[in-house]
């Protein structure tokens, strides 16, 4: 069992019920404890749909340890705030109210650009571990760490990782390992390139496709998601180090995909919560 947990808001919707499901799926594949949160203005209308949810979680994973925590507050403060520790913060995104929010919602929204630690937003209609397949979108060659991320999700999945990038981000091929140690220096800084040819080594059984596409083609990117059965994309800090910086790739993904899609934040060094 690991410390670090993944946490998900709940409001007693449909959306939510879906955020809950992968939310738990999430914790079983990470070996770690689930925090359901729901935020209410009166915390005794919070038992009802804790219990139901703690019960929903303990039927589909009866080992899966869980916390349930009514809190008084805004949504969005809450998961942020609360996720502060958590190894991943899950949250529905069509709903009509609550933590799922509208569409890309205001909790969601908000989520994406002030959670402090990666964020899984719920999209697309198929069932989990269909496809057996990650996408990763690396909207820049320095997303190191979200490539890394990426990697070691499909690893855990025992999926394929596919890689789509953006053409006007392509970098020549990085050469063979051992040339590039003997060619390195303390000015090198590694791309998102070289460390996947590196992960790939250490990650031999994960079969690893790359695919380029124009930086406009939002309809290649978009149909990539119908086979995935999670896109990884990263984010930076904002300005000031506040908040997140989210790209249009993100932007697009949140708003548009069909399937999971999980927010990495730059500096985030792996998808495996920290040991105890």
């Amino acid at each position: 069992m690991t410390t670090r947990h993944v946490i998900v808001g709940v409001d007693g919707t449909v959306i939510a019920v879906r955020a809950l499901d992968l939310a738990a799926d999430e914790a079983a594949l990470h070996a770690t404890a689930l925090e359901i949160v729901y935020a209410v203005p009166d915390l005794d209308e919070a038992g009802p749909v804790l219990a139901s949810a703690a019960s929903r979680v303990g039927y589909r994973h009866p080992d899966l340890p869980v916390v349930t925590v009514p809190v008084k507050g805004h949504s969005a403060a809450v998961l942020a705030e609360r996720g502060r520790e958590a190894a991943l913060t899950v949250v529905g995104c069509r709903s009509l109210g609550g933590f799922a929010g509208t569409l890309f919602g205001s909790v969601s929204r908000r989520l994406a650009a002030h959670a402090h630690g990666p964020l899984l937003v719920v999209r697309g209609d198929s069932p989990p571990h269909l496809h057996n397949e990650v996408l990763l979108v690396l909207d820049a060659e320095d997303d190191v760490d979200t490539a890394a991320y990426a990697m070691q999700e499909a690893e855990r999945r025992s999926a394929g990782l596919r890689i789509l990038r953006s053409s006007a981000h392509r970098h020549p091929a990085p050469a063979p390992v051992p040339q590039r140690r003997r060619e390195g220096t303390a000015s090198h800084f590694p791309t998102a390139g070289d460390v996947l040819v590196e992960l790939g080594e250490q990650h031999p059984r994960v079969h690893v496709e790359t695919q380029d596409t124009a930086p406009a083609s939002t309809q290649t990117l978009l149909e990539a998601t119908r086979t995935a059965d999670l896109v990884v994309i990263g984010c930076r800090a904002g300005l000031g180090g506040y908040g997140r910086q989210l790209g249009s790739v993100a932007r697009t993904l949140l708003h548009r995909a069909h399937c999971p899609v999980l927010v990495v934040p730059a500096g985030q060094e792996s998808g495996t919560p920290s040991p105890s």
